[in-house]
């Protein structure tokens, strides 16, 4: 069995993820199809984890990217979570996780329609919903989610969250048929109404970014590939690394690498995988540091996160999994920052 070493792996991580010395990208889409996709729960860590993997760039080269040139698209994705890539990666992600996780939010908002007074028929309630604010939201180009709520007053009726709970919540069912439509790949993210760190974004139509809408890709197909592309990026690792990075089920995750036949490496005594023809040894990166954002994409681009951050996995991410602004030295985290 072929053996990848701990030095080994932080080289291929400094090399990949664009943080080592003559690696940096010459654009942001190069940075997010380096990482498949650039968490983007913290709008602020797209532009601060971009620019880190950048030998020149700028709030507004990321901007223009995301916005004007369209060559950058938020979309939600992966663990429900919203990430920002390329349209040639988003249609992998659409179709290899997207579905799924806009199928699952379907069968919870009908939970909370069946609650409401909508009529007999949820399902079909809803369906006309979602295509009235899609017809609203093309006629305004782009909006936000009262905006769109003042053009059909179905998108303001009220829903209860967690009823019976001490922490029981109502909302106006408008922003969940937006979250809806997000996860089925019709809309997308636009430009917020602040500046770069706000988190209010406007909606658009997702044919504003792609006209013709995201290459369409067989689920399984673009499953193989999406995980090709991560393993690319961040391997070798153990399978319930790309599990708990894709969100998808360990059946799942298992039929997946079925299909693709990674080698099995060996990790230090710990039996991993890598891509077949990706085995040749890197060069070290040679010293570098790097201050990257909360929520970016490199140290939460694994499950197991022994080998580049030890035991000190409290002092960096918190109970829910999320990690906060990281200092790193030749591919270790070795501290935070703020």
């Amino acid at each position: 069995m072929h053996r990848i070493t701990v030095p080994e792996r932080r080289s291929r991580l400094g090399r990949r993820h664009r943080l080592a010395p003559g690696s940096a990208a010459g654009s942001p889409s190069e940075v997010a199809e380096s990482l498949v996709a650039v968490h983007s729960t913290d709008p602020s860590s797209v532009y601060l984890g971009i620019l880190s993997r950048m030998a020149d760039g700028s709030l507004s080269a990321v901007e223009r990217a995301l916005y004007e040139d369209r060559t950058l698209v938020r979309l939600l994705g992966m663990r429900r979570t919203v990430f920002v890539t390329t349209l040639e990666i988003a249609a992998l992600i659409q179709a290899g996780c997207g579905h799924a996780v806009a199928a699952r939010e379907r069968r919870k908002v009908l939970g909370y329609l069946s609650d409401s007074d909508v009529g007999p028929d949820p399902d079909a309630w809803l369906a006309e919903v979602e295509e009235a604010a899609l017809a609203a939201l093309a006629a305004r180009g782009e909006a936000t989610a009262a905006e769109l709520s003042a053009d059909d007053p179905r998108l303001k009726t009220e829903i209860v969250l967690s009823r019976g709970k001490s922490y029981e919540g109502r909302q106006n069912i408008g922003s969940r048929v937006l979250f809806l439509l997000a996860a089925q790949g019709r809309v997308v993210r636009g430009r917020p109404r602040g500046s770069w760190t706000s988190q209010q974004y406007r909606w658009a139509p997702l044919t504003q970014w792609c006209p013709n809408g995201l290459d369409e890709w067989a689920t399984e197909a673009a499953e193989v590939e999406l995980a090709r592309r991560w393993l690319h990026g961040y391997g070798p690792a153990i399978p319930e690394d790309l599990q708990w990075w894709t969100g998808w089920t360990r059946t799942q995750t298992r039929r997946v690498l079925t299909a693709l036949e990674p080698a099995e490496v060996d990790l230090d005594g710990e039996p991993g995988i890598a891509l077949a023809d990706d085995l040749a040894p890197v060069p070290p990166a040679g010293p570098w540091v790097a201050l990257l954002p909360g929520l970016d994409s490199t140290p939460m681009g694994w499950q197991r996160r022994d080998w580049f951050l030890g035991e000190h996995s409290s002092r960096v991410f918190d109970r829910t999994g999320n990690v906060g602004p990281t200092v790193w030295w030749d591919g270790r985290i070795v501290g935070g920052w703020a």
